[in-house]
């Protein structure tokens, strides 16, 4: 598997513990700002796909 195949699925698992993590904070009172990290991980997972498909159609040709 390729490191742009790879990372689409770790990004995804990182950007969920993140997430889950922020909203028990704003639960429980901790914190007072919500950052955007599930648009920034949909971000990321876009890019990576992006990347994945530009590697994938030139190192295959």
């Amino acid at each position: 598997m390729c490191m742009f195949c790879a990372s689409i699925p770790a990004a995804g698992a990182v950007g969920a513990k993140l997430n889950a993590d922020q909203k028990r904070k704003l639960a429980r009172g901790e914190t007072q700002t919500e950052k955007p990290i599930a648009a920034l991980t949909g971000g990321v997972i876009l890019l990576l796909v992006i990347g994945s498909v530009v590697y994938h159609t030139v190192t295959n040709s």
